[in-house]
């Protein structure tokens, strides 16, 4: 009788403890679960918004770039701008936009200057792919192209034409094989409705990307701390 009653107690002892066990899962089921979806609000949250950058600002790096064939250079796989670029997002801590052609230039060089020339002589305007997130709550932009036959690129004033840039201020930096920045820099403000176009642009040697990026982030760095843009 008495292993009975012990047999019985044992059993009901095993039952409670499992018992608590499963309710002690299922309690931390439930915690994990409102854990993972307050951290997923917050993630959402945060990506929302720009991050202030340098100064309390928020930046963002809007560029045009080009690979392929490149003059004197060979066949590059990062454009010469874009490598100015991550320097500038780099050292401000800036958003990059990748301004982008829906239809892209070829990767021949001799070609895509053919195009090119004939865009800027009927005043093209080739069509952008996309457009930044929440431009608006940026108060910076820095404008970043190649020069091609002495202006930017026409792609390049249809993203000025076809966002508002209402208070901001434009920031121009370029990559040339010759003059660096030309002074068409300055029609800048008459395609970006609103904007005001800080004039100490930023122009480096377009092979100056691929032969030395060291060069051009200590140039860049330069640059932002003379206009007070450096982190």
């Amino acid at each position: 009788m008495k292993r009975i009653l012990l047999l019985v107690s044992a059993v009901f002892l095993l039952t409670s403890l499992l018992g608590g066990c499963g309710g002690g899962e299922k309690k931390a089921e439930k915690t994990d679960v409102k854990l993972a979806k307050q951290t997923e609000i917050v993630t959402k949250k945060v990506e929302a918004a720009p991050v202030p950058s340098a100064g309390g600002k928020k930046i963002l790096v809007a560029y045009f770039s080009r690979t392929g064939e490149e003059y004197g250079v060979g066949v590059i796989t990062k454009g010469n701008t874009a490598v100015v670029a991550d320097a500038i997002a780099e050292i401000t801590g800036a958003d990059k936009f990748e301004i982008k052609t829906v239809k892209a230039y070829p990767q021949a060089y001799r070609e895509t200057t053919e195009i090119a020339k004939k865009e800027k002589e009927s005043n093209a305007r080739p069509e952008v792919a996309g457009k930044p997130t929440n431009l608006k709550d940026y108060d910076t932009v820095f404008l970043g192209y190649p020069i091609w036959w002495s202006d930017l690129p026409m792609v390049v004033y249809t993203f000025l034409e076809n966002n508002d840039f209402n208070g901001k201020t434009i920031i121009p930096f370029c990559t040339s094989a010759g003059s660096y920045m030309t002074g068409k820099e300055s029609r800048i403000a008459d395609h970006a409705n609103g904007a005001k176009v800080l004039d100490k642009g930023l122009g480096l040697p377009g092979r100056m990307s691929q032969d030395d990026p060291k060069a051009v982030k200590s140039e860049v760095e330069k640059w932002l701390k003379e206009i007070g843009y450096a982190k």
